[in-house]
């Protein structure tokens, strides 16, 4: 997890992580990123202030839409990426984060 906000967030509410991968050791790409949100129920994306949930079961986006929201500029996996139980969580919004963890 490479968002230092998300990490304090973390440490402050003692919320356990069971496995950390280093955004800057382990690139995922496009197949990566795809395969990832196909083991969850929910895709929440947050940019900026802007948040937006995205139904994986009843009505899922297409790839390109979910590539653009997951992929940040170098064409890798945004970080900080957290998968809470069925809900994948991409970007740091705190208030989403306290509502999830």
């Amino acid at each position: 997890m490479g968002c230092g906000k998300a990490q304090g967030f973390l440490a402050r509410k003692n919320v356990p992580v069971k496995e950390r991968v280093s955004a800057n050791r382990e690139k995922l790409g496009r197949a990566d990123a795809l395969k990832l949100v196909r083991q969850v129920a929910r895709v929440v994306v947050a940019k900026g202030q802007r948040v937006e949930t995205s139904d994986m079961h009843k009505n899922p986006p297409g790839d390109e839409e979910l590539l653009k929201a997951l992929l940040g500029p170098t064409g890798y996996l945004r970080a900080p990426t957290l998968k809470v139980g069925d809900t994948l969580l991409v970007g740091f919004h705190e208030r989403t984060y306290a509502d999830y963890l």
